[in-house]
C-alpha cells in the first residue's frame, strides 16, 4: 500500500460512498495504527510508513448537541399507550434511559438480575471500556419496570434479557431508535419545537446530563453517573444550554456605555428650561 493508494481510498469514501469526514478520519486512524506497528517491527518499511503517517486528518464540524427539554421528555412518555404490554415495555424503557442516562447498548444489554427493585432502587450497568457502575433509579422507574415484568411474565429472579421485542428476542439498538422516532412523531403535533431537532436514542443521554446540570449537580458527579472516563467529556454540556448561559451573563458586570433607561430628554425639566431660554 502506497501513500497515493491511501489517499485514493479516502477520496473514494467521501466522494463515491458519501461517507462523512468523521468516518474518513476513523478509517485513516486505523491505517495509521497499522503502519505505526509496521514501522516498529519492520524497519525496512519505515520510509513508507512515515509518509502514510504524515497524511493528515480532516477537520470536522462540531455539531450542536441536540437534547430534549424536561417537558418534552414528559410529553414523549405521556404519548405511550400503557394499556398494552408493548406500551408498558416502552414506557419502562425510556423512563429508565432518562433516569440513568445509560447508553443505548448498555440498556439493551441489561439482564433482569441487573435490577434492584427494592430499596435502595438501582440498576447495574456494564458500559463502554468495560466500565461498571451502579446507578440509582427513582421509585417511579422501579414501579414501571415491575409492571412491565409482570405484564410480560418476565421472571426477575432469572438472568434473562430485560427488554424483548415482539419475537421474544432482545431489543436491538435499531429497535430502540424505531420506537423513539414513533413516539416523537406522535408528540410533535403538540410540541412543534421537536420538529427542528435531530434526535436519536443517544439524545436521551444528553437530556439526562443537561437535566442533572440544571438541577445543580456538580460535573464530577454527573461524570460518574454517566460513566465518563474523563470529566472533560462532561464539560461539553456546560456550553450548550442557552438558559444557563443567559443566567451566567445576567450575573456578569456588563461592559461598554450604558444607555440611559429612564425618561427621555423631553421629560428632563433642566433641558426644557435651557431650550426655552435660547
Amino acid at each position: 500500500m502506497s501513500p497515493d493508494g491511501v489517499i485514493a481510498f479516502l477520496t473514494h469514501l467521501e466522494e463515491e460512498r458519501n461517507n462523512g469526514v468523521g468516518t474518513r478520519n476513523i478509517r485513516l486512524s486505523a491505517i495509521h495504527s497499522f503502519f505505526r506497528y509496521l514501522a516498529s517491527k519492520f524497519p525496512d518499511y519505515l520510509h513508507i510508513s512515515q509518509r502514510i503517517l504524515a497524511i493528515p486528518f480532516k477537520r470536522t464540524i462540531n455539531r450542536m448537541i441536540e437534547y430534549l427539554e424536561h417537558h418534552e421528555i414528559n410529553a414523549v412518555l405521556e404519548s405511550i399507550d400503557r394499556s398494552k404490554n408493548n406500551g408498558k415495555r416502552d414506557y419502562a424503557l425510556f423512563l429508565l434511559m432518562f433516569n440513568t442516562g445509560a447508553r443505548v447498548q448498555e440498556t439493551v444489554n441489561l439482564k433482569t438480575t441487573d435490577l434492584c427493585l427494592t430499596k435502595p432502587f438501582s440498576v447495574y450497568l456494564f458500559g463502554k471500556g468495560r466500565k461498571e457502575r451502579t446507578c440509582p433509579i427513582w421509585k417511579e422507574t422501579a414501579d414501571a419496570l415491575q409492571i412491565y415484568a409482570q405484564a410480560g411474565k418476565i421472571d426477575l429472579r432469572k438472568s434473562e434479557p430485560l427488554f424483548l421485542n415482539r419475537q421474544g428476542n432482545p431489543l436491538s439498538r435499531h429497535g430502540v431508535g424505531y420506537l423513539l422516532n414513533k413516539y416523537l412523531k406522535k408528540t410533535m403535533e403538540d410540541h412543534p419545537t421537536l420538529k427542528g431537532k435531530r434526535l436519536h436514542p443517544h439524545s436521551i443521554r444528553h437530556s439526562t446530563a443537561l437535566h442533572l446540570l440544571k438541577s445543580g449537580i456538580d460535573l464530577s458527579t454527573i461524570a460518574n453517573w454517566l460513566g465518563h472516563v474523563s470529566i472533560n467529556t462532561t464539560n461539553k454540556y456546560v456550553t450548550i444550554d442557552l438558559e444557563m448561559k443567559q443566567k451566567a451573563i445576567a450575573k456578569a458586570e456588563p461592559l461598554g456605555d450604558r444607555v440611559h433607561e429612564g425618561n427621555s430628554w423631553r421629560d428632563d425639566p433642566n433641558i426644557l428650561d435651557w431650550l426655552e431660554s435660547l
